[in-house]
């Protein structure tokens, strides 16, 4: 599996949600219309009434491992990359305290804001492939120039 180590220029780009959407599927729909080739979460802040997590113990053959929370929760961290198979992690907090995290399946639905800053690797592009090691589908960086010479067949 190819991975490339090099660094790149930064673009960034931020924007709001509101309340009744659906932050896994907004993120990607703003990364998908703006062309968005190696895209991440610098920062998120905001609250959710709906998660559906996959918990930490899950595995490849074992993916049920899943957590639906509903009520009032704030986000108090969401990181990761947003290729079209993105992968996120959040960590969110109850009207007590109480922290609950894992691996973003969807159902995100905002309560009152989410606002993200996104950043662009813009010299990147990220993609997933199955690695045989874990069973996941895992992050493959490239550069543009040897992502553009892969299209062309080399």
């Amino acid at each position: 599996m190819s991975s490339v180590g090099a660094g790149s220029s930064l673009q960034v780009h931020a924007v709001r949600f509101g309340p009744g959407q659906e932050l896994l599927g907004s993120l990607q729909a703003f990364v998908e219309k703006r062309g968005l080739r190696a895209p991440f979460i610098i920062t998120c802040v905001g609250s959710v009434t709906t998660a559906k997590l996959r918990l930490a113990n899950a595995t490849a053959t074992n993916t049920n491992q899943v957590m639906h929370l509903s009520g009032r929760f704030e986000i108090v961290s969401l990181v990761g990359t947003l290729n079209p198979d993105a992968h996120l992690h959040i960590c969110l907090s109850d009207g007590e305290g109480r922290t609950f995290g894992g691996h973003v399946l969807g159902d995100l639905e905002v309560f009152t804001t989410a606002e993200v800053v996104l950043g662009e690797a813009v010299d990147l592009t990220f993609s997933r492939e199955m690695d045989g090691r874990t069973g996941f589908p895992e992050l493959v960086v490239r550069s543009k120039t040897e992502e553009e010479l892969k299209a062309l067949g080399f």
